[in-house]
């Protein structure tokens, strides 16, 4: 099935209109430079919703909304096509606020922080669009006095500059009580798949001391409503557990990570003299405890000091049963 996304804008009147319905209605001049484009000044808190229609027929949502108010802090606005594009070119959303809430992103558990996002959506037929694009980071926009002259980009021949800035710790993302920092955020209508670039941190705070970590990428898959840690992960926790993995999915709602290996480079948690290795590693993170889920064929090794008890098992000095997965 063809992925579709709907775009709608939510004015603080409470109307919701289709972007591109918003963009025909007040063109580009056919002669002449194109006119400055019009700041929404009646859509303060102004939101875009992006629906999306998976293979499994289900709906999921993205939402986008500038939380600032003042023209000060930030800008709003749509660029539709211009004179001598096609009309079935796509409209350029701009959402700018350098206030303390920025502008806020939504997708399945997370709440994502940026200062600047792009959303790019091309008109289909009957009015559906395709599943756009949205670019978010460090950055500022405003609206210009005039066309730049010589200038052909669309935002240009919108009397509008955008400039980006991908910085380390300014993509703001909170899962539950986690928080984690990345520095750009790319989501592409190809796989519905949202990607913050690193280097990622994160901190997950507890009684007991938080849970503190790295990688090198984020991934959240908007159809499996799965967040995914990528690329050399590393877990630390208070009470001295160093976990590594591939790839870790993470649900703090289940108080769950999910650490995932290759046989070549199995996940790993180690805690004092205690080492266990395999190519699944349930951690349970509230609990600081980590079990293991033996795929058909995979290989589980342990080492532990004698007299200690292994992680997840009830006898001291012999590895952790393998575990069936466990439901959140």
């Amino acid at each position: 099935m063809r992925r579709l996304l709907a775009l709608t804008l939510t004015l603080t009147l409470g109307a919701a209109l289709p972007v591109w319905v918003l963009a025909q209605q007040a063109p580009a001049p056919t002669t002449g430079p194109a006119a400055p484009a019009a700041p929404a000044s009646e859509a303060e808190n102004a939101s875009l919703e992006l629906v999306r229609k998976g293979d499994d027929g289900q709906e999921r949502r993205i939402h986008i909304v500038r939380t600032g108010t003042s023209d000060e802090t930030g800008i709003f606005t749509i660029c539709g096509p211009q004179e001598g594009e096609p009309e079935d070119a796509p409209s350029l959303a701009v959402f700018s606020e350098t206030g303390p809430g920025g502008v806020r992103i939504t997708i399945d558990k997370n709440v994502i922080r940026v200062p600047l996002a792009l959303v790019t959506q091309r008109q289909g037929k009957d009015g559906e669009g395709g599943d756009g694009r949205v670019e978010a980071s460090a950055g500022s926009a405003r609206f210009l006095d005039a066309v730049p002259e010589g200038q052909t980009d669309r935002l240009s021949r919108c009397a509008v500059e955008a400039l980006p800035k991908p910085t380390p710790d300014t993509v703001l993302v909170t899962q539950g009580r986690t928080e984690l920092k990345g520095q750009q955020l790319v989501y592409d209508e190809t796989d519905g798949i949202a990607r913050i670039d690193g280097p990622i941190s994160f901190t997950r705070p507890s009684e007991d001391g938080p849970l503190t970590g790295t990688s090198e990428h984020i991934e959240v898959n908007v159809d499996k409503e799965q967040t995914v840690l990528v690329g050399n992960v590393v877990l630390n926790s208070k009470g001295g557990r160093v976990s590594k993995a591939a790839r870790v999915e993470y649900d703090d709602q289940a108080n769950l990570a999910r650490l995932l290996g290759t046989p070549e480079q199995p996940a790993q948690s180690v805690q004092g003299s205690n080492v266990l290795s395999a190519q699944e590693l349930l951690y349970y993170l509230d609990r600081d405890e980590v079990v293991v889920h033996a795929a058909p064929g995979g290989t589980i090794t342990g080492e532990f000091q004698d007299g200690e008890e292994s992680p997840g098992s009830g006898s001291p000095g012999t590895p952790a049963p393998a575990s069936p997965p466990a439901q959140p």
